[in-house]
């Protein structure tokens, strides 16, 4: 009688920033790999750009049949530090969590994160970026996902100001 054999998801932590790199090599290897993305927003030199970044930096998700495939050259694969295991085995995901995160994932194949309000109306909060670096003020709403109004102190008055939510924090 034979033992009926499937497919489960196991961890490949990679090397530093090398998500990409050991996706492209394991699935040239014949490998199934999931490596969840989401849309980031980066502040670099005065521009702000969406650019997709790793979910879970530094580690992706393989697809095995420990009995009918070969797991160990895994180890061996560009960009791949090592395979998580329980001992000498990999360690398995629970069922269910890969699919899960498989289905918030949009159209473009990039994962939706929930952005949850930080900050309650007349919490007090510091600019940390922009024209108003350092200014203290109190948090008054939300705009859209990722702007904030901000009554800030402005010569003896207050003033309704829009900024990125990544420009402010808790005072």
């Amino acid at each position: 009688m034979s033992v009926a054999s499937e497919s489960r998801w196991y961890v490949v932590q990679t090397q530093p920033h090398g998500e990409r790199k050991a996706v492209s090599h394991l699935a040239r290897q014949g490998f199934e790999v999931y490596l969840p993305q989401y849309l980031k927003r980066r502040r670099h030199a005065r521009k702000v750009e969406t650019v997709p970044a790793p979910l879970f930096p530094r580690y992706l998700f393989v697809s095995l049949d420990l009995a009918t495939q070969q797991w160990r050259p895994i180890r061996s694969t560009v960009g791949v530090s090592q395979v998580i295991c329980h001992g000498d085995t990999p360690a398995s995901v629970c069922r269910g969590i890969v699919e899960g995160l498989k289905s918030r994932e949009g159209e473009g194949g990039f994962i939706k994160l929930v952005n949850p309000l930080r900050f309650v109306r007349g919490d007090k909060i510091r600019v940390v970026d922009g024209v108003f670096s350092s200014w203290s003020g109190l948090f008054e709403g939300m705009t859209d996902e990722e702007r904030v109004t901000v009554l800030l102190d402005l010569l003896g008055r207050k003033v309704r100001v829009v900024l990125d939510l990544e420009s402010v924090a808790a005072a």
